[in-house]
């Protein structure tokens, strides 16, 4: 059996990741492998010669287990599109036998997912909205500028059409949450004295701002997981769904929680020390992220 691959894998700092596909021990490169190179990925295009079929069989991914980044495979039989995902944690994956196939929206809707609630300064951002913002309006308007503006930034980086550095990116991104600790705290602190900000009579505004370069940094994470030949909107989407959902079940989590909490201590006592962990961690963020 003949099946032609193309192999592509994410660079850090000008070189590829050091990982590679390891096959069933009858499977053999025919010809030259032909190596496309530019900026942030390696292209490799070859044919894979099996004497047995390859569903079935376990296709191993060396190196994989000492890196944090998956593996999307995406696999096309006749008119059978299945797409398969390998984590550090189970680098290896056996292709379906069966007639159903798993198509890469799904699969891409749960990396959204699990990015966003592994994403600690995004989330962190959220909450420090939550905490700046009063009345269910408002964080509706808020979170809903923040989706758009991020999802615009998502889009053109991950077609190509816009790119930052991610070094600044990051610092930036960890620069905007000290910001909002900072007028959280001013906001508890000044108590009923308090003359509204800028940040609190027109959140969506902060929001929309920051939520540009956070959505570099959904981009960022996007790109080293690379998205599928013939199907680049299809996951582009159902990422971008993933992230909103994880966005949506964290902030009803939060709160939920915080309401409860504040209903047995008082909202500022709350917020201080909440607020002054989320400002010490931001700016230890910030500080290892300056490209320095």
């Amino acid at each position: 059996m003949r099946y032609d691959l193309v192999w592509k894998v994410p660079k850090r700092q000008g070189r590829p990741l050091s990982v590679e596909p390891q096959f069933p021990p009858d499977c053999g490169i025919d010809g030259q492998p032909q190596r496309l190179n530019d900026a942030t990925t390696l292209r490799v295009k070859f044919a894979l010669v099996c004497e047995e079929l390859l569903v079935g069989r376990p296709i191993r991914f060396e190196g994989l287990d000492g890196t944090l980044t998956d593996v999307l495979i995406r696999a096309t039989t006749g008119d059978k599109v299945q797409t398969a995902r390998a984590t550090p944690q189970e680098p290896s994956i056996v292709l379906d036998q069966g007639p159903q196939a798993s198509g890469a929206g799904w699969t891409y809707f749960w990396l959204g997912v699990e990015h966003i609630l592994m994403g600690y300064d995004h989330l962190l951002f959220v909450l420090a909205l939550l905490f700046l913002i009063t009345g269910f309006r408002r964080l509706i308007e808020t979170i809903t500028a923040f989706t758009v503006s991020h999802s615009l930034t998502l889009g053109m980086t991950a077609m190509g059409w816009v790119s930052l550095p991610s070094a600044p990116v990051e610092a930036i991104i960890a620069l905007s949450i000290v910001f909002l600790a900072r007028e959280v705290a001013i906001r508890a602190l000044a108590g009923d004295d308090h003359v509204p900000r800028l940040s609190e009579r027109l959140p969506w505004v902060v929001a929309f701002a920051f939520g540009l370069l956070h959505g570099f940094g959904f981009a960022g994470a996007l790109q080293e997981i690379g998205l599928p030949e013939g199907a680049v909107l299809v996951a582009l989407l159902t990422f971008n769904l993933g992230v909103e959902a994880g966005q949506i079940l964290f902030v009803l989590a939060a709160g939920s929680v915080l309401a409860v909490v504040s209903r047995v201590a008082s909202r500022r006592l709350v917020e201080l020390p909440i607020t002054y962990g989320i400002g010490i961690v931001s700016c230890v963020w910030l500080i290892e992220r300056l490209p320095l």
